[in-house]
């Protein structure tokens, strides 16, 4: 008879899951109170781009930051500290009285969000074998969805019953509640009472494991040694060239359903809701795939890049959205679009412990990540500008069929990008740090 594993790891991911759903959550807020906050603002197009573009400059410093400090501290600090910073500055948006408040507090919560996907997927690598990464991944990750699908509802209602403020702090609120729960509940695999011995050595048991990638050294590698090989740069790409496309659906898809089929955004969005519930499927469905096949005997890598070039070759319908056969056609091409990409999410996620050992993994996500947040500055402003000029002419949808048309493009370039720097995703041996035992 087999001996039992255990599962305490899959008590772990809940964790990681209901902090990425509040963390979505309290980043989608102003994007659902956009067309509110544009009248009262007076706000234009690129004024909001800005914002959105301030929120990812935040991010972007705050990635490479968490990123290095996530490696020195450990994972329970770094993800207390980023998500009480995180959740006072979302409460913070509530006493914004200007455009310069809300950028203010659009700084604060890009700062503080920024340590929840290096810490996540530092956790992920800390307490699963490779073969269930990706999944486990693809579970946590999935919050972002599920937060996607609770704001649609409950922030417009809240608009409604209580104002603006109040959507702020009451989803602001929520991180506080989590924090509680990771106090309590999370360790190491190697300080957790809890954990069983079988599933110590499950979460130990890859064949590739290597002395680097088991001991945690406590410090962590240069930047400068990161960056001189090839497997940093495919992560940095490939997160440059797709990031930005899952942002803009987090901040434009509101204003475009309600400017294309003329909903009010005083009501819950039931269309919204409906899109990132296909979206959850993607995340979860995208991880299992990889971690399937890999199952069945392929490679890591073989596996992460054929259901990668899936995905892409997934996200290519949404350009036709502006032809779709009405709001339900627009909910599904989108939805396939965003399953799609949080289905590529899990796997790229991945790909950082794949490559890296555990040392490194929250540095090279921070690097990446952060380079995703780069492709987020830039890109907003394009939209911005080009939505503004096609509004202009009285043509609005001809400049969200532009953007349609690069978003459904990027993963296919991103793809080859990350396979022609690596095409084996060869793991990098950073060596063991001087005066450091091998363990």
């Amino acid at each position: 008879m087999t001996k039992p594993i255990g599962s305490y790891r899959w008590t772990i991911v809940a964790l990681l899951f209901f902090a990425t759903t509040i963390n979505y959550l309290d980043r989608q807020v102003v994007g659902l109170l956009k067309p509110a906050l544009e009248k009262e603002f007076h706000w234009s197009e690129l004024d909001f781009s800005r914002i959105v573009q301030v929120f990812s400059a935040a991010y972007a410093i705050g990635l490479l930051i968490f990123g290095r400090v996530i490696d020195r501290i450990g994972t329970k600090m770094g993800y207390t500290i980023s998500i009480i910073f995180w959740s006072l500055a979302a409460m913070g948006h509530a006493l914004a009285t200007s455009t310069f408040g809300f950028i203010v507090a659009r700084i604060g919560l890009g700062l503080g969000e920024a340590g929840n996907f290096p810490a996540a997927i530092k956790t992920v690598a800390e307490w699963f074998p490779k073969k269930e990464r990706a999944l486990a991944t693809g579970i946590f990750n999935s919050g972002a969805n599920i937060g996607a699908v609770v704001a649609p509802i409950l922030v417009p209602w809240i608009l409604g019953v209580y104002g603006w403020q109040m959507a702020f702090l009451i989803t602001g609120a929520v991180g506080f509640i989590w924090l509680i729960f990771w106090h309590f509940t999370y360790e190491i695999p190697a300080k957790q009472a809890k954990l069983s011995k079988a599933e110590f050595d499950y979460i130990h048991s890859d064949n590739e494991t290597t002395p680097d990638d088991v001991a945690d050294h406590g410090k962590p590698v240069s930047w400068t040694k990161l960056l001189s090989v090839r497997q940093t740069w495919a992560f940095v790409f490939g997160k440059m060239l797709t990031d930005p496309i899952w942002w803009f659906f987090l901040f434009w898809l509101q204003d475009y359903f309600a400017t294309t089929f003329h909903l009010d955004t005083k009501k819950p969005n039931l269309y919204l809701a409906v899109l990132y519930t296909l979206v959850s499927i993607g995340s979860i469905g995208g991880g299992y795939l990889s971690s399937a096949l890999i199952s069945r005997g392929w490679t890591v890598w073989r596996a992460r890049k054929t259901a990668m070039f899936i995905f892409a070759l997934l996200v290519l319908p949404v350009i036709a959205v502006r032809f779709g056969p009405g709001i339900w056609g627009a909910v599904a091409l989108i939805g396939l679009a965003g399953a799609a990409h949080q289905a590529w999410s899990a796997n790229i996620f991945t790909t950082a412990s794949d490559m890296f050992p555990k040392r490194a993994v929250s540095s090279i996500v921070g690097i990446g990540s952060m380079a995703g947040s780069i492709g987020g500055i830039i890109f907003p402003e394009i939209v911005g500008r080009i939505l503004d000029t096609y509004k202009k002419a009285g043509d609005a949808q001809g400049g969200y069929s532009i953007i349609f048309l690069m978003c459904g493009s990027a993963y296919l370039l991103a793809w080859l990008v990350m396979h022609l720097l690596t095409p084996t995703m060869k793991p990098v041996n950073l060596g063991v740090p001087e005066s450091e035992p091998v363990a």
